[in-house]
């Protein structure tokens, strides 16, 4: 049995989904731009992949309040995942921006 968020390879440019749209498998988005993550609360399912895309056109990091996961600097264009497959709400924010902040809440 899995525990928490499982993080994936970053994808390259252009591979995501526009933000918001599901992807085949029934992963979902998340936009980084102008200084913010769009939405700023996504609720999920256990065990669906979310997808972070880096729209600015500076750096940002999707980096969990609790060290579960850091995507190290996303370049624009360039997207991470994680697979939320435990229950529960994960803050999250820029290690590079901290005032940037928003959270996933996985549903039962």
């Amino acid at each position: 049995m899995k525990a928490g968020p499982v993080a994936t390879a970053a994808a390259p440019p252009g591979s995501a989904p526009a933000p918001g749209q599901m992807e085949a498998g029934g992963a979902d988005g998340i936009h980084i731009a102008n200084f913010a993550f769009t939405p700023p609360a996504l609720t999920v399912s256990p065990g669906q992949k979310v997808t972070w895309t880096n729209a600015d056109s500076i750096p940002h990091t999707s980096t969990s309040a609790d060290k579960r996961w850091n995507s190290g600097p996303l370049a624009p264009g360039a997207s991470f995942s994680v697979t939320f497959d435990k229950p529960g709400t994960y803050v999250y924010g820029c290690s590079i921006h901290p005032f940037m902040q928003a959270k996933v809440i996985v549903g039962r």
